[in-house]
């Protein structure tokens, strides 16, 4: 679903140095105001912005490689931790997955679908793509409605809950839409509203503002 994400931050020069030196990612294009990485066959974009902005994402990884995954992440962040646990299975999605932070303080997913299998040891080229990436709106129903009405399912609930976190999307590629001040599950950052651009697989680019409303170009 996801082909390209462009989040925004205060803290590009320690991003480009996260993503580029500790995780090691294949640096695309650098420029002095923004970066781009591939994550498996979708690009990430972070642009300089004066404000500070804390997004949520989720990176797919083979479900064969979640303990390989697991220590490979130790060797280079701090796993955060819910109720005394670094790490989570997922029943609805049969699937494990590992939280940690980037400077910013993005909150980083690796989700291992038990589904997928790769036969090797663990890399930045184990990474299949972005999962879910969230979008945080006080317009919640107003953004669900509209992401429906371009073929992009909700899932797991009957309709938008504008309270609630709601999961749009199939497969394993979702986008996550929540309204503002709720925590992000392993961490104790809140979801604020924050502007990101999404170009979907299929051609869509959707557009969420400073205040959190949505155009679809």
């Amino acid at each position: 679903m996801f082909k390209a994400v462009t989040l925004y931050t205060n803290k590009l020069k320690q991003l480009k140095g996260f993503y580029g030196n500790v995780l090691g990612l294949h640096m695309l294009e650098t420029d002095v105001d923004h970066f781009t990485v591939s994550i498996g066959s979708t690009t990430l974009t972070f642009r300089e912005s004066t404000r500070a902005a804390i997004y949520h994402f989720a990176v797919n990884i083979p479900g064969n490689q979640f303990t390989l995954a697991k220590h490979w992440a130790m060797e280079r962040v701090e796993l955060n931790r819910e109720e005394g646990l670094n790490e989570v299975y997922y029943p609805r999605f049969e699937a494990d997955s590992i939280y940690f932070e980037d400077p910013a303080g993005n909150v980083i997913e690796l989700i291992a679908r038990r589904n997928v299998d790769k036969w090797s040891d663990f890399s930045v080229e184990s990474f299949i793509n972005l999962s879910e990436v969230s979008i945080t709106t006080p317009f919640v129903t107003e953004v669900g409605e509209r992401l429906q009405d371009i073929g992009i399912p909700i899932s797991g609930h009957v309709e938008i809950e504008p309270t609630a976190l709601n999961f749009l999307g199939s497969g394993n590629t979702f986008i996550l839409l929540v309204p503002p001040k709720r925590r992000w599950y392993f961490s104790k950052r809140l979801a604020e509203t924050y502007p990101l651009e999404i170009e979907l697989s299929k051609g869509e680019r959707i557009v969420i503002s400073d205040e959190g409303k949505m155009t679809i170009r």
